[in-house]
């Protein structure tokens, strides 16, 4: 039995599309909303009466992605579990592709599939090397263009440069947007971390699973269209906070031996200047935006 879980935040249209793309290849489908303030769960209501196998829970306040993910975990049935963002349109056979997968190995944990934009271009995310702190220190300085010379020194997170393979690979990390896990490995290794509020959770599982000995596989014949940041778009500050709260929470997490001392200090210095840079950025355009409109 297959349960999908759809974590919703003002995610307008795009809710109930998702639940029309993947609802008839699961068991039932399972909407935890973190306190919407649009009409996202009206127009899925309208879109889907009567209908058995969805199940909706309303949070009075939004306790975030990994805490809701939890509460579908306790309520789902399946004994695979798929967490999908409402902002995905699954192809009509993903849900099986992946399925196949995840059930061809026992040491198969977690499978994902391929994230593609709305023209059909892959997205990144998908399949990933985990983001060491070297890695994203390479990727925010551009020092990619060196990989040619010196491959293992100068590569990042983003696998994308590489060919699709022919059929599932073996990755160190996929996207939370669409991850197909088993409830069994998710009992063995734990629930997901709920100090993360949004970003770098899921991140975080698939380091666990690694760390457990389950693989994380990337499966791309199961394709994903994925509106990216649909549901944060209005508040770039906010999400950026957290995923930079988050970042600093996964290195370290995993990665603080390997950092000691003043490097460690370094790395979480250079994150938050990071943050602070895109604060400035946005408030740039923010202001520009203002006196656009003003003028108008």
């Amino acid at each position: 039995m297959i349960s999908v879980i759809v974590v919703n935040y003002n995610s307008g249209s795009f809710l109930k599309d998702c639940i029309k793309s993947v609802l008839h290849q699961v068991d039932e489908a399972l909407v935890i909303d973190n306190a919407s303030m649009d009409n996202s769960l009206e127009q899925l209501i309208t879109c889907f009466k009567n209908e058995a196998r969805l199940i909706i829970v309303r949070n009075l306040v939004n306790k975030g992605f990994a805490s809701a993910c939890n509460q579908g975990i306790r309520q789902a049935k399946g004994n695979q579990l798929l967490f999908l963002n409402p902002d995905c349109i699954l192809e009509s056979n993903a849900v099986s592709e992946m399925r196949k997968v995840l059930e061809s190995d026992d040491s198969v944990g977690m499978v994902g599939g391929l994230l593609l934009n709305a023209d059909g271009t892959e997205q990144g995310g998908g399949r990933r090397s985990v983001p060491t702190p070297w890695r994203s220190f390479v990727r925010a300085f551009g020092l990619r263009r060196f990989y040619n010379r010196w491959p293992k020194l100068f590569d990042d997170f983003d696998l994308r440069h590489l060919p699709l393979p022919a059929g599932p690979e073996t990755v160190e990390a996929i996207s939370g947007a669409c991850m197909m896990v088993n409830r069994e490995a998710i009992d063995d290794i734990g629930l997901w971390d709920e100090a993360y509020f949004l970003h770098c959770e899921d991140l975080d599982l698939c380091m666990r699973f690694r760390k457990k000995g389950r693989k994380v596989m990337f499966v791309p014949s199961a394709r994903v269209f994925h509106a990216f940041r649909v549901c944060s778009q209005n508040r770039p500050i906010f999400v950026e906070w957290h995923k930079h709260k988050g970042m600093i929470r996964f290195y370290g997490k995993f990665f603080h031996h390997q950092y000691p001392g003043i490097l460690f200090w370094m790395v979480r210095a250079g994150v938050w200047l990071r943050f602070g840079a895109l604060v400035g950025y946005h408030g740039v355009n923010h202001f520009k935006q203002w006196l656009k409109h003003g003028r108008a």
